[in-house]
């Protein structure tokens, strides 16, 4: 039996990647059409209802455009492969932050087949992709957990990682407010355009891989992800230019989640305007995710609803 290969992804692993993805998910289902729960083969699911279940990898159509996007400069991939089948996957995604990020290599995502648990491949992607690291003059290799996922938080761990940075969700009001303030619509998805940007709000995994989900309209080819109403705009108040991303919940189309990009912080009057432009947009609540640090600028109106992530960092 020969031992497990590690090696870039290639645009032909697209199928095995996703079928690696699907073995996750225990039971598939949707919506019938009163809107009740039900338990249906993979085969009777649409692209998008498979993209509920998980995102790009659920289906080999959207996961061959996503691996596309990843070859191209999104990201970058390894796989493992063991007699010739792909066993394992590591996504991840390089950004240049100011600290304590700084420019550091993000893990995404870390896929293991289950019939090799315990071989040992997790800890071999870890080191490969220091050495991706390394390479890519990255100074860390860093991963997120949702806090309560013991089993990330004790793997990161064991790898030498160390806890880097914490936050936390906040439910805020929409409402009318005082101020200045431009808001015009920002097409340009080029990640370039972040470079040494903070990510104030919303950065629930990396500033570059949240801009790479969210920013280009790639899944806009999905009809119903293009029905819905993203913004993607420019904002300026008081001084700070911002691109801001805002898309209502899916379940709760008046609550709006944001992620905000800037060169500076998160100041005050920012949130302020942000509050006053979308409650004119027709939004009740916002959800903002940010450090303890940023929720000062939040204001007292500011509830947390309990979601957090937590960073880790392996300095390289």
């Amino acid at each position: 039996m020969t031992s497990p290969h590690i090696r870039p992804a290639a645009l032909d692993d697209a199928a095995a990647i996703s079928a690696l993805s699907q073995s996750r998910i225990g039971v598939w289902q949707r919506l019938d059409s009163t809107g009740r729960v039900e338990d249906v083969p993979y085969a009777a699911l649409t692209v998008y209802d498979r993209w509920l279940h998980g995102g790009p990898w659920m289906s080999v159509e959207t996961a061959s455009i996503h691996l596309c996007q990843l070859l191209l400069g999104a990201g970058l991939l390894l796989v493992a492969e063991h007699d010739g089948r792909v066993i394992a996957c590591a996504e991840a995604y390089v950004g240049r932050e100011p600290e304590p990020f700084g420019d550091h290599l993000h893990l995404a995502h870390l896929l293991v087949d289950s019939a090799f648990a315990t071989s040992g491949l997790e800890t071999n992607l870890i080191h490969a992709l220091g050495e991706q690291a390394a390479a890519l003059k990255c100074a860390r290799l860093t991963a997120s957990a949702v806090v309560g996922d013991a089993a990330a938080s004790d793997l990161y761990a064991r790898h030498g990682m160390a806890p880097l940075s914490l936050v936390k969700r906040y439910a805020l009001p929409a409402r009318s407010g005082q101020g200045f303030y431009r808001v015009v619509d920002h097409a340009n998805p080029a990640a370039d355009q972040i470079a040494r940007w903070f990510m104030p709000v919303g950065r629930v995994s990396s500033a570059r891989q949240q801009w790479e989900a969210l920013w280009p309209r790639t899944w806009d080819a999905i009809p119903e992800i293009r029905q819905q109403k993203v913004y993607r705009v420019g904002f300026s108040a008081s001084g700070q230019e911002a691109l801001v991303h805002g898309q209502p919940l899916l379940y709760a189309p008046r609550t709006a989640d944001l992620a905000l990009w800037s060169p500076k912080p998160l100041t005050a009057q920012m949130v302020t305007a942000l509050r006053d432009w979308m409650h004119r947009e027709g939004f009740r609540t916002l959800l903002l995710t940010v450090t303890d640090e940023t929720a000062r600028a939040l204001g007292p109106d500011a509830e947390p609803d309990g979601y957090a992530v937590e960073t880790y960092s392996l300095t390289l």
